[in-house]
């Protein structure tokens, strides 16, 4: 890494490395160290721990959200019979902190973020409630990739 000079290290997923640790407090540990090495040489960490449950209560196998500058929460959730994709900041340590959840996609076109979803509740519950009159959403776009 230093020899190549990377600026940037994602690693999708954290799940992988605590299947792979005899215990929580290891990997809790090494990447501490790990995240402490990269910021002293300035390199941008991207850290992506799935979540159990794709909808309903969802379960977080570990808790590292005290090393993280940042937390992105995304969740699917169903609106008109069709799922949809939201994200929400949860944490940001520093700055103005965004605090609406937003409906998001991805595709070839890149990454669209929508109006905040004012007229649901319930949403990151994997029980959301639409209380609206009109679709707040992002328009259906069938050349969506994802």
């Amino acid at each position: 890494m230093t020899r190549d000079g990377a600026r940037i290290v994602i690693i999708d997923s954290l799940n992988g490395y605590l299947s792979a640790m005899p215990d929580e407090r290891f990997l809790i540990l090494q990447m501490h160290e790990l995240l402490s090495y990269l910021n002293q040489l300035g390199v941008l960490t991207i850290l992506v721990l799935a979540q159990h449950g794709l909808v309903g209560p969802m379960q977080t196998p570990i808790d590292i959200s005290y090393l993280s500058d940042a937390v992105l929460m995304l969740r699917y959730f169903e609106f008109e019979g069709s799922v949809r994709r939201a994200l929400s900041v949860v944490k940001k340590r520093s700055g103005a902190h965004e605090r609406w959840i937003r409906e998001f996609r991805l595709s070839g076109r890149g990454l669209a973020i929508g109006p905040p979803l004012q007229q649901f509740s319930g949403i990151f519950t994997g029980t959301p409630v639409y209380t609206g009159t009109r679709t707040p959403l992002l328009a259906d776009d069938d050349s969506a990739d994802g």
